[in-house]
């Protein structure tokens, strides 16, 4: 009789948390989807603007999660990679080489690159040594950004123009560009679900829990872990081309230990390890921190403790709220 009750207790509970896990992203992109729609109807059109940052970041945050959620790395060093991604993009266009096409693959392949030297060397550490052998790559690059002398050095560089696509310009407008970065998101969110859902994912999950039991079964630990490190720099990459276009500027900013800080925070704020809660931390950090910028110049002392407060007292962030308000209305 009882373990009659308990398959029926798992058959009942477990049908609607799996359906859960797919409902709430579908809600989040059909919302974010019909963002310029709310724009049209009267809502600020510099809220679009917002948004589309907010996604650009959401990128960079969703390939954090893989190493940080998932594989369990934090990395101080991350945006290295948005860094890449945004010089790269800057250069070439400075040089005349504006298609996507053209710039996109070698942002790809030089953060490729730069992940693999990089992440063989960092995954001989653990814990802390990690952390800071990350942050020191991350320095390196930021300082190698303000050496750039024909690139701006450390006053940047200004963009005259942006992208193109097939002799197209889809960021010529606020809309078109959003949507470019909305599909954009929504391809890195579906390849990292499928990464994480794969073998490749479950081997990457359990070497986060016990490393020396999944070396025993036969899986390159070290192998899995720098294979997730180079696809989440190449993610973090197309981040930076986004965010050169948006900005129309590029800085050794964009690669400040700071920035990677942010990252982390977004990916905590949301519900790290949930994926789409990176993305929603995203929007929530960007438009919490555009909010209170408004009201305060010291809006950054309001805005740290305010973070810290919610990590602390709402376990697995946004996602993890979300979950338990559903679960208290059945």
């Amino acid at each position: 009789m009882s373990s009659a009750t308990t398959t029926a207790e798992v058959t009942s509970v477990a049908p609607p948390r799996e359906r859960a896990k797919v409902l709430l992203p579908a809600i989040l992109f059909l919302l974010l989807a019909l963002a310029p729609l709310a724009v049209s109807i009267g809502m600020p059109a510099g809220w679009l603007a917002l948004l589309t940052r907010a996604l650009i970041f959401a990128i960079a945050a969703l390939s954090l999660d893989l190493i940080l959620g998932v594989g369990g790395l934090v990395s101080f060093g991350h945006a290295a990679f948005l860094g890449i991604g945004a010089y790269v993009t800057g250069i070439m266009i400075t040089e005349g080489r504006s298609e996507a096409l053209v710039i996109l693959p070698v942002i790809l392949g030089v953060c490729a690159l730069f992940g693999a030297i990089t992440g063989a060397i960092c995954l001989r550490t653990r814990g802390v040594a990690f952390i800071m052998i990350t942050l020191a790559f991350g320095q390196m690059v930021y300082f190698l950004a303000q050496a750039l002398s024909a690139y701006g050095g450390d006053d940047g560089l200004t963009l005259y123009e942006k992208s193109t696509l097939l002799g197209f310009n889809p960021f010529a407008s606020r809309t078109s560009f959003y949507y470019s970065v909305l599909i954009a998101l929504a391809g890195a969110y579906l390849l990292v679900r499928g990464l994480v859902a794969s073998r490749f994912g479950r081997v990457l999950r359990a070497a986060r829990e016990n490393p020396i039991r999944v070396s025993v079964t036969g899986f390159d630990v070290n192998k899995v872990r720098l294979v997730a490190y180079v696809i989440s720099g190449m993610l973090a990459g197309l981040s930076g081309f986004f965010l050169a276009n948006h900005t129309e500027f590029v800085s050794p900013a964009f690669m400040s230990w700071q920035r990677s800080g942010e990252l982390i925070f977004m990916a905590v704020l949301g519900g790290v390890g949930s994926l789409h809660g990176a993305i929603i931390g995203a929007i929530a950090y960007l438009i919490a921190e555009d909010a209170l910028s408004h009201l305060t110049e010291h809006w950054r002392a309001i805005f740290g403790p305010m973070i810290i407060l919610f990590v602390l007292f709402t376990r697995g962030g946004i996602v993890g709220m979300l979950r338990k308000l559903g679960g208290r209305h059945g």
